[in-house]
């Protein structure tokens, strides 16, 4: 077929990436005239660990990337709030704390066949039923028996697809930069420190990206979306602002320019009855935007473009392939988008009294047999449903084992053994 891609995120790289493997002519439309990613670190799960393995892609991943084998938070009082060890899921999971600068140039990289981009041109319209396109300049882009929107959480175009359920942004957004790792204690580990809902500071191993062998962190400021748009005032206050919740953070912000080596990340929640209709269909972010609380929209995307190579290589219509698509990610994204909601507000909101339950119930929920599996499950993407599993194959666990390795005790147990 002949498809055309709206956006070169993780989403449209990968979709392009892998429908180019089968064979179909790939066209991809980037808004942004020069290719790069948007965006500072991310945590890889198991699950989107999973999809690059099939890609081939997995060593050169691990080969830039951190090894995370604990998610951890504590209020600055030092109550610990959330601990979270893959191993107590199975000892062969982690996962892999990654800059979008070293993603993007290896799913760039690889995609050579049949490759096609047209750069610094913004669709703004989508004709779902000709299959055309329309950019900024008025031009016609037509003869497509696929669109795929990718355009990411902030679409533009999600609603000439389908109308959205649910779309509005979230009230609390984010302050972040990439810092050198140095001599950080915390190497394998994601590291928050929590002052109630109201402040939060993370620091992400994220390891290294092609052309730039120095590890980095990924550092994290939680901010309501009102003080995003004042900007930083007083960079000196700024910096005792986050010393105050976390002095070693801090600390390795010391080289940060303060407030231009600082970039804004904001969120939205966005949720669609269909992701289809005519000839075009939602992908990622487009189809459903959450918050990073769960540490998951790469990982969705990932799994999208998988979900929709294979709806595509089945018997039927281009109709029959959306809908196996939508059929096969709905249940599994479904329960990552009500969890997001209502964890959300746990963590970046004004929800004092709900912050105060949160930090002496959260820890000891996590360590009540079941509950804990349940939670681990959600924590590495691989809850499907309410109660469902998404398996991982064996031989990819085995894999992920084995090149991660040095950084973890791996003890072979299938994955069917764990409760």
């Amino acid at each position: 077929m002949r498809i055309a891609i709206v956006g070169y995120g993780t989403g449209g790289q990968a979709s392009a990436l892998m429908l180019s493997a089968d064979g179909h002519q790939i066209e991809v439309f980037e808004r942004a005239p020069v290719l790069g990613p948007v965006g500072a670190g991310f945590l890889l799960q198991p699950v989107g660990l999973a999809v690059l393995w099939e890609m081939g892609l997995l060593d050169a991943v691990i080969g830039h990337g951190a090894v995370v084998s604990r998610l951890y938070g504590q209020t600055t009082r030092g109550r610990p709030v959330m601990d979270m060890r893959y191993r107590e899921l199975d000892p062969r999971l982690c996962g892999l704390g990654l800059q979008r600068g070293a993603l993007f140039g290896l799913l760039d990289a690889a995609w050579q066949q049949g490759r096609r981009i047209h750069r610094g041109c913004e669709v703004v319209a989508v004709d779902v039923e000709a299959g055309t396109l329309t950019d900024a300049q008025g031009r016609r882009h037509a003869g497509y028996d696929l669109i795929v929107v990718a355009d990411g959480a902030a679409s533009a175009l999600r609603g000439q697809v389908v109308p959205a359920r649910l779309d509005r942004p979230y009230p609390w957004g984010a302050q972040w930069c990439l810092v050198e790792q140095g001599d950080w204690p915390w190497i394998d580990e994601l590291q928050q420190r929590y002052v109630a809902a109201r402040r939060m500071v993370g620091m992400l191993p994220v390891g290294t990206r092609p052309g730039d062998p120095v590890p980095r962190l990924s550092f994290f400021w939680s901010l309501p979306v009102a003080a995003l748009d004042r900007g930083v005032g007083d960079p000196q206050r700024w910096r005792d602002d986050v010393a105050t919740v976390w002095p070693e953070a801090a600390e390795r912000l010391r080289a940060t320019e303060v407030p231009t080596g600082l970039a804004v990340a904001r969120y939205r929640d966005a949720m669609h009855r269909d992701w289809s209709r005519g000839r075009a269909v939602l992908l990622g972010d487009a189809a459903h935007a959450m918050s990073p609380q769960l540490g998951q929209g790469v990982n969705m995307a990932l799994l999208d473009a998988r979900a929709l190579r294979e709806a595509l290589r089945g018997d039927g219509s281009v109709a029959d392939a959306l809908a196996r698509y939508q059929r096969q990610r709905r249940r599994h994204v479904g329960i990552y988008h009500f969890w997001s909601r209502w964890l959300t507000p746990l963590f970046q909101s004004g929800h004092d009294v709900a912050a105060w339950w949160r930090d002496r119930l959260f820890h000891p929920l996590s360590r009540v047999p079941g509950g804990r599996g349940q939670m681990l499950r959600v924590l590495t993407g691989t809850r499907n449903g309410w109660m469902g599993r998404m398996a991982l194959e064996d031989a990819f666990v085995e894999a992920l084992a084995a090149l991660t390795s040095d950084s973890q005790d791996s003890v072979p147990r299938s994955v069917a053994q764990i409760d």
